[in-house]
């Protein structure tokens, strides 16, 4: 009987010790995906995230502004994506305070500069020119144009079904072409491919496709579809979407489709010489989606 009691025990601890484990194994696999402050890498060119769809004043949005200010804490940046529908349900300006100074506070506050472009909602109000206008989205003006940080070059568009494409199209192609920056990052508001409610755009493949490929650029990023994916390469140029600024909708997968989830996040980049590290952010503050673009791809 003493020795039954003896293995039981034995037994027993055995059992306690690979549960341990177990569960010090899983914590640390859990660990690894939550943000943390790294050293940055020497060859380090640019950082920066992007998010879309944001401007509800919701606390989804505000979860959102709570994770990207996590990630500055530890990641720090200064250039902010914001990629359409800055302000619902109809572009009106006078929410400002409530859908963008208030939850973007501790960023603004520390300097961090927001490039804007506008949504279907923005243009409800005034064709959305207050938003054009307003200094605190840094369009200077203008419903398309460029800026350039360090070794990268963005260019800002105007998806809009009403936007002055004859002009904007040839522009852009100027633009491109004048480009002497090895990166190059495309960013509007609606989607070229998607797996979500709304779906490609076969018009907008038809025309941007070739030309990103023709200028060589790597990125697109753009909302609209209120989820997160990332395309593998097609002809050389990643599209990614970061439309769970605060909200979410459901997504599938399409043949091209690397990663996608609904999901209350936005996107990190980190631009090295020869490549961008993509990583995909929650509310809860963990790493859901890791890529990487290559400065060249096929």
């Amino acid at each position: 009987m003493n020795l039954k009691r003896r293995q039981f025990l034995f037994l027993s601890s055995l059992g306690t010790i690979g549960t341990g484990f177990l569960g010090w194994s899983l914590a640390r696999q859990n660990n690894l995906a939550v943000i943390a402050a790294k050293p940055a890498k020497k060859d380090l060119l640019l950082r920066f995230v992007s998010v879309a769809d944001t401007g509800t004043g919701a606390k989804g949005q505000y979860a959102v502004a709570e994770a990207m200010n996590f990630y500055h804490q530890q990641h720090p940046y200064d250039l902010v994506v914001l990629a359409g529908d800055n302000i619902y349900n109809n572009g009106e300006i006078e929410k400002i305070g409530a859908v963008f100074e208030r939850p973007y506070q501790a960023l603004l506050k520390k300097g961090v500069k927001f490039q804007a472009c506008l949504g279907n909602h923005d243009i409800r109000t005034d064709n959305g020119e207050p938003q054009v206008k307003y200094p605190g989205f840094n369009m200077h003006g203008k419903r398309y144009y460029t800026f350039r940080r360090n070794q990268v070059q963005f260019f800002a568009l105007d998806t809009n079904s009403n936007a002055d494409w004859k002009k904007q199209l040839p522009w852009l192609e100027q633009e491109l072409s004048r480009s002497k920056t090895p990166w190059k990052v495309v960013f509007g508001h609606h989607p070229i491919y998607a797996s979500g409610v709304y779906g490609n755009n076969p018009e907008f493949i038809k025309i941007f496709t070739p030309l990103f490929q023709k200028y060589g650029v790597q990125l697109y990023i753009n909302g609209h579809e209120h989820h997160y994916e990332r395309t593998r390469s097609i002809n050389g140029t990643t599209y990614l979407i970061t439309g769970g600024g605060a909200g979410t909708r459901p997504v599938g997968r399409s043949e091209w489709t690397e990663y996608s989830a609904s999901s209350l996040s936005f996107a990190a980049y980190e631009v090295y010489p020869d490549r961008i590290e993509v990583s995909a952010i929650s509310t809860d503050k963990r790493v859901f989606d890791k890529g990487v673009i290559q400065i060249k791809s096929v």
